[in-house]
């Protein structure tokens, strides 16, 4: 069984399902912990999803749906709070009436000068979950520029967005061809992986991620987040699987029982789509929300959440289509083990 050194999940990543009132500076809380990067979706409306983080600072938004630069938006996510956040009129986040998911990652706050690579940075990283925001400044296309992540592992995904131009959020995933440095694949659309030399070729290494081509990660004097992650055994998994085109899907083993599954077919076009075990909270998970797109929450035949694992209960061709090829991030709720040692207690199925 996988042991997992993260015993309570929970205080790293954490969903928070809320009700809006449209009311300035109301406060949510519930998260567990003080968060520093939180996603936010409605889900009976056909709003943006927004990404706000404590390295770029309250009030500054951008969009997985969308390509347009950083936006400063008074009214969103206001503060960042000791149990959760504080947010504004804004309909994306606290439209009166309107049911919303957060889905929150603790890192290590406003972040800090890192000198690894070629490029300075400011990165805010939580090693023991293996997350870190990094925000740098593109050297020019076509220089090869190294960045420093703070996670002192390799990691294995990374999504980079311009936060001074439109841009597409360019994505690393180690598992999506047999020569990840050579490919990307974007949050913001349904296109299968390509091949570009955004990462100039190069394999991340336990210091550094490379940037070389596109104004999306280097344009000289740009500005740029990045969200970075490494696998923690028992606490998040980012892998591959082959669909089957059955609704006694393929079943994909973590080592752990999932709070957050987002999944993409990697070789073809489809939407990207995640659950989580909040918005469904019995078998089969049946609600859906889509990163690329603004659409409100839909309600498919979807997965089984288990406590090892989860499993494809659809032939949907974004999820489960015979022979192809999907790349997925999850996160634990609880670890397969829930206590490291002789008297662990296994964690039980939904």
């Amino acid at each position: 069984m996988a042991y997992s050194t993260i015993s309570k999940p929970g205080l790293h990543f954490n969903t928070k399902l809320y009700t809006g009132n449209g009311a300035d500076a109301t406060a949510y809380t519930g998260v567990g912990f003080q968060p520093d990067w939180t996603w936010i979706k409605k889900r009976n409306g056909t709003n943006y999803h927004v990404l706000t983080d404590a390295v770029r600072g309250a009030t500054k938004q951008i969009y997985s749906n969308d390509t347009s630069a950083e936006q400063t938006v008074a009214s969103g996510l206001q503060s960042f709070n000791a149990d959760g956040f504080t947010l504004g009129t804004n309909a994306d986040t606290n439209g009166n009436g309107g049911t919303y998911a957060s889905w929150n990652w603790l890192a290590g706050g406003a972040g800090s000068a890192n000198t690894d690579g070629t490029i300075n940075s400011t990165v805010s990283a939580n090693t023991t979950a293996g997350f870190s925001i990094v925000k740098y400044i593109g050297a020019g296309v076509g220089t090869t520029s190294t960045i420093g992540h703070g996670l002192n592992v390799v990691p294995d995904v990374y999504i980079v967005k311009s936060l001074d131009s439109v841009g597409g959020w360019q994505t690393y995933h180690h598992k999506v061809s047999s020569a990840p440095e050579t490919d990307y694949i974007q949050l913001n659309n349904t296109s299968a992986v390509a091949d570009y030399t955004f990462w100039g070729d190069t394999s991340p290494t336990s210091s550094v991620f490379t940037v070389k081509d596109g104004d999306d990660v280097n344009a000289s004097g740009e500005e740029y987040i990045a969200y970075c992650f490494a696998e923690k055994k028992g606490y998040s998994k980012f892998g591959s699987y082959t669909g089957n085109g059955n609704t006694d899907g393929t079943f994909i083993y973590t080592g752990f029982k999932p709070a957050f599954i987002m999944q993409k077919k990697s070789s073809g076009t489809s939407d990207w789509v995640i659950y989580d075990n909040k918005r469904s909270i019995f078998n089969v998970a049946t609600k859906e929300l889509k990163p690329n797109s603004n659409a409100a929450e839909s309600t498919f035949d979807g997965i089984d959440i288990l406590s090892n694992g989860f499993k494809q209960r659809s032939n949907y061709s974004y999820t489960n289509n015979s022979g192809a090829t999907y790349i997925y991030m999850a996160f634990a709720e609880e670890p397969l083990v829930a206590n490291v040692g002789a008297n662990g207690i296994p964690a039980t199925a939904r």
